[in-house]
């Protein structure tokens, strides 16, 4: 009967099984790690392209010298520049037209110009570049102008490319008869988008064997030691030794195909660089001031004040007395006052950082040019841990 009522009754629930003894502090140590790992911001790394040239590759520059026609007399004049009328001359005896010798053409509408370019690596013939043409004579404007045929020479007096086209400028000069002008930019030089096409290959040492030579765009030790453990760690021991504080050689493949496509792989690696030396770099000419994040300054006081001298000029009016048979005249009157205002004197502690010398500086209401002198004070005096350059 009792077995009978303990059948009919309502089962118990489960218990649920209790945490283990540790389990709740893992969990909670876990969560944490994994919010510190979101918190913490990645470290700044660089591709290996951005940071390295690979040796022998790289730009050669070109230079010719031709002639701009079609100008709407804004050309040479030629009494001031005669080689205009010498390769006009020149020009059209290869045309079999002689110019007698006793004529002397007196030009508006052509410029002699000089013809730049930047050929770039691994150029190929019948490929197109552009070009950059800017007038040696006395023209006012090579607007509108067509580029004749010019020959673009390499240092090894070679011809790679040869150029022609219509010239775009992106100035604009106008003058009255009174003599009134308006310049707005240059007018005396322009481009040529595709202006030139590539006539010579120039060699390059890089499908030839031998290891690469990868060199740094900035020298330095760290981060060179950190380019080549990169790649040693992604193609093995030994691939690749720095040299120097500049350079890196690395071994490769030696098929020309193969070599491109490791040469493409290890550039995409990424390397975080070393960090930038402490650096000032001033700019007297235009005032401007780059302080770098790393700059420290011992304690230091400074007091910096503007001496301001005032010249003032005042005519006045000498009258004699009556009957003195004197002559008016007028007499100069000068005053000459000296003012020192905005003498204020601040204090960095020992390690200040960037922040706190900008801010130092903002508040006495210092100018670029009363920057310069601060820091150059600062330097003189030993205050200053960092390389002053002054460009």
């Amino acid at each position: 009967m009792h077995r009978f009522f303990g059948l009919l009754r309502k089962p118990a629930p489960s218990p649920q099984p209790s945490p283990r003894r540790g389990e709740g502090t893992n969990l909670r140590l876990a969560s944490g790690l994994a919010l510190c790992l979101l918190l913490v911001a990645p470290a700044r790394a660089d591709k290996i392209r951005d940071l390295v040239q690979v040796a022998g590759v790289r730009s050669n520059q070109l230079i010719g010298y031709g002639l701009v026609v079609g100008l709407d007399g804004s050309g040479d004049q030629t009494t001031q520049a005669p080689f205009t009328t010498q390769s006009l001359e020149n020009m059209l005896q290869q045309f079999g037209i002689t110019v007698p010798a006793n004529a002397r053409p007196q030009l508006k509408n052509a410029a002699a110009v000089m013809v730049t370019a930047d050929l770039p690596p691994f150029a190929k013939p019948g490929q197109t570049i552009d070009v950059t043409v800017a007038s040696i004579g006395n023209a006012k404007s090579i607007r509108g102008g067509q580029l004749l045929m010019a020959p673009l020479r390499g240092a090894d007096g070679n011809v790679y490319a040869v150029a022609q086209g219509s010239v775009v400028v992106g100035g604009i000069s106008a003058q009255g008869k009174s003599g009134s002008s308006v310049q707005v930019n240059i007018s005396a030089s322009g481009r040529i988008p595709n202006g030139a096409s590539v006539e010579r290959v120039v060699a390059s040492s890089f499908a030839g064997g031998g290891d690469l030579m990868l060199n740094l765009n900035t020298a330095d030790f760290t981060t060179a030691t950190r380019i080549a453990t990169a790649i040693n760690q992604a193609y093995g021991a030994g691939t690749a030794q720095p040299l120097d504080g500049g350079s890196v050689s690395v071994r490769g493949p030696q098929d020309p195909a193969q070599k491109v496509a490791w040469l493409g792989a290890i550039q995409n690696l990424d390397v975080q660089p070393g960090d930038a030396p402490a650096r000032i770099v001033v700019n007297s000419r235009t005032g401007t001031v780059v302080i770098g994040s790393d700059v420290r300054v011992t304690a230091a006081a400074v007091a910096h004040g503007a001496i301001q001298v005032t010249i003032g000029e005042q005519a006045q009016v000498s009258q004699p007395a009556p009957f003195s048979q004197g002559q008016t005249a007028i007499v100069p009157s000068s005053s000459v006052q000296v003012s020192e205002e905005g003498a204020h004197m601040f204090k960095f502690g020992p390690g200040v950082s960037l922040d706190t010398i900008v801010r130092a500086v903002n508040q006495v209401g210092a100018t670029p040019s009363d920057l310069i002198s601060i820091l150059q004070a600062l330097k003189q005096a030993g205050a200053l841990h960092a390389d002053l350059v002054v460009i």
